[in-house]
């Protein structure tokens, strides 16, 4: 990590722990993970956690302003270590990869509404939706192959642009 996370974890207000240094290592590694994903990254570690552990660690370091959380549509809530600065994300409809994207503006906050309706606006979070350029690399290779008799489905047609709509089942999910 470009600083050390046990200092981190103390100027905080936090203790220093085994669990708490790997979820920042993994989040470090893989930026924008969910608690399953970093849950994941730890069986090879010594500090193996269980799901319910790496979710009490996330919302601690969450709360304490070490990571941020955030919650495209549709997705579980994702954890990165980019924290004090004003940007936001790109998600992709078709995969769900997410990126940062850098506020033009530099400070919060960087959209201003015409009415606040009585709010004091302090920041502004902003999630662009589209395809990611490896799933556009994979769709232009694959779609000429498909075209002539496969029907596609692209994800904003059926509830916009955050994909199928949340009451749609997955086929042989439970309901």
């Amino acid at each position: 990590m470009p600083h050390d996370s046990s200092d981190l974890l103390r100027s905080a207000g936090l203790r220093v722990t085994g669990g708490r240094l790997a979820v920042l290592d993994a989040l470090e590694r893989m930026p924008h993970s969910d608690a399953e994903t970093v849950r994941q990254a730890l069986t090879d570690s010594p500090a193996r956690l269980s799901l319910q552990a790496v979710h009490n660690v996330l919302g601690d370091l969450a709360e304490a302003g070490v990571l941020r959380r955030i919650q495209p549509a549709r997705s579980a809530a994702r954890y990165e270590l980019r924290v004090g600065d004003n940007h936001h994300h790109a998600v992709c409809s078709s995969c769900g990869a997410v990126t940062d994207v850098d506020c033009v503006v530099g400070h919060a906050p960087c959209l201003t509404p015409s009415a606040t309706g009585g709010f004091a606006i302090a920041a502004a979070e902003v999630t662009f939706w589209g395809v990611c350029a490896d799933c556009t690399a994979g769709s232009d290779s694959s779609t000429s192959a498909r075209a002539a008799d496969t029907p596609t489905t692209d994800l904003t047609d059926q509830a916009g642009p955050f994909g199928p709509a949340a009451s749609t089942p997955t086929e042989g999910a439970p309901r």
